[in-house]
């Protein structure tokens, strides 16, 4: 792992001060007494950590990693602390490390951008040659003690940008230009001055290589998907239906694009993969294999983020709840076929940037953002249930409460649903707020996997039923009286 040193965003827990009030709120010591419960936090926090900076070809942010005692051990941690002389006290060597990690917390809201990077043929692993090439995948993570949660914005690689010195380009472009440091330029500049505190590149073999240490992970393939490109030496051939995909199937299901949906397609899949990794690294058997996978993934992996920073935000991960990490792309459109001389962008919506970026990153777009009607937002239904009828009274009782733009999705959900999906597709949390409590029922999902066309995807679930026996016994009760 390739780490550069820079000026620290976290502290040590003995050197918090009154200049971070919220801290000890957001971010509790676990007490020596609570570690049985610290050991089951460790799973879901260690792999979240691990999964929260992937996407389908960024692989396993190393810099992130290292929810074991055993790996940590491993990397000697309380020694090299120690031995760095950079003004934080060091955890006594024990039999555990566990320790060290509550020993270090998160400041304030920090920014991290996460590149994953295409291939460059013939460099060595580890070498500048390998992190030299264009970005596949850009997140920008915001982990926010104030409110212990972590949003993740997917930027497509497509994203029409202005660079200084090279002119109007897709935004994937940047690192190959300027390396991390360009990239970060760019990616704040375009959201609105947002600050990116530290980077993290990935090149994209590491990806591969963890899904086959995991051993696969399962996955909805929507359709048969089939593709050779013999340039980049690509083939892709999967079958439609549920699968176990190991490493190299993994990666075809991330980099397929040939459907109407193009880049923001694969953005979708992406964040599938992301979630199915993180279901299967919370899986107990697979805890023994992590050590393997933090050593297997160094050499993939270039950040400029310190130690210190890794185990605040290991510690800061196995705080975490599931429901507390929200994903979303940015909003936008494809560009039309002869729009930019036949080069295809995704136009940046410049109005749902403000929206994402003042709800999920605390970023004032510089004017005041009014309020917009909930009539004209786009609802695709999907249905999750086995009752082809059910989106059409849902689609009527929706437009009965005001919602005037709600349409039928021409894809169904993946899987049948017990509990209702509001998925958040563009940012706008407000409108699902609002439909949650019109429909009164329902789990807002912020992670941008529904109808590209729409702003709110709604997969309606057999709890739909529930709501119709309801309404069913009111509509008696008025129609006699009682």
């Amino acid at each position: 792992m390739r780490s550069k040193s820079t000026t620290s965003v976290i502290s040590p827990e003995n050197e918090r001060t009154a200049s971070a009030p919220n801290q000890s709120d957001a971010a509790p010591v676990t007490k020596p007494g609570a570690r049985v419960s610290a050991g089951k936090r460790l799973l879901w926090g260690g792999a979240f950590v691990i999964t929260a900076s992937l996407s389908a070809t960024v692989g396993a942010t190393v810099a992130m990693v290292s929810p074991l005692p055993t790996a940590l051990q491993a990397w000697n941690v309380s020694g090299e602390l120690a031995a760095e002389g950079n003004g934080f006290d060091a955890p006594e060597p024990k039999n555990t490390a566990i320790p060290a990690i509550f020993e270090y917390k998160i400041e304030r809201p920090v920014n991290i951008l996460v590149m994953g990077l295409d291939q460059v043929p013939d460099a060595d692993d580890g070498s500048e040659e390998a992190f030299a090439g264009n970005t596949d995948t850009m997140i920008l993570m915001r982990f926010d003690p104030t409110d212990n949660s972590v949003r993740m914005l997917s930027i497509p690689r497509d994203t029409q940008v202005t660079i200084r010195n090279v002119g109007t380009t897709k935004i994937n472009a940047a690192n190959a230009h300027g390396g991390a440091a360009l990239s970060m330029d760019v990616v704040g500049k375009t959201l609105n001055g947002v600050t990116i505190d530290r980077y993290v590149r990935v090149t994209n073999d590491a990806f591969r290589r963890l899904v086959d240490l995991v051993g696969g992970v399962e996955v909805f393939v929507p359709k048969p998907m089939r593709y050779t490109d013999r340039t980049q030496g690509l083939e892709i051939d999967l079958q439609k239906g549920w699968q176990v995909l190991d490493g190299d199937k993994a990666e075809q299901f991330s980099r397929f694009r040939m459907d109407e949906y193009g880049d923001i397609g694969r953005v979708q899949r992406q964040q599938v993969l992301l979630q199915a990794l993180r279901e299967r690294l919370q899986a107990p058997s697979l805890l023994p294999r992590l050590p393997k996978v933090v050593q297997t993934m160094i050499n993939y992996v270039d950040t400029d983020m310190s130690l210190e920073e890794i185990l605040a935000l290991v510690n800061f991960g196995m705080q975490l709840d599931r429901e507390e990490v929200k994903m979303v792309l940015l909003p936008g459109r494809f560009s039309e076929e002869f729009e930019f001389e036949g080069i295809s962008y995704w136009i940046m919506s410049h109005q749902g940037r403000d929206r994402v970026m003042q709800d999920f990153f605390d970023v004032s777009p510089g004017y005041a953002m009014g309020d917009r009607s909930l009539q004209g937002v786009r609802i695709a239904l999907q249905n999750a249930t086995n009752n082809p009828a059910i989106v059409e009274d849902a689609a009527r009782y929706l437009q009965e409460q005001g919602f005037r733009n709600v349409f039928y999705s021409r894809n169904r959900a993946s899987r049948l649903l017990r509990r209702s999906e509001i998925i958040v597709q563009q940012g706008n949390t407000a409108a699902a707020t609002a439909i949650q409590d019109a429909m009164g029922f329902g789990v807002i999902q912020a992670d941008s996997t529904g109808d590209l066309a729409s702003e709110i995807t709604i997969r309606v679930g057999s709890d739909w039923f529930d709501v119709l026996s309801k309404l069913s016994k009111q509509q008696e009760q008025e129609t006699t009286g009682g």
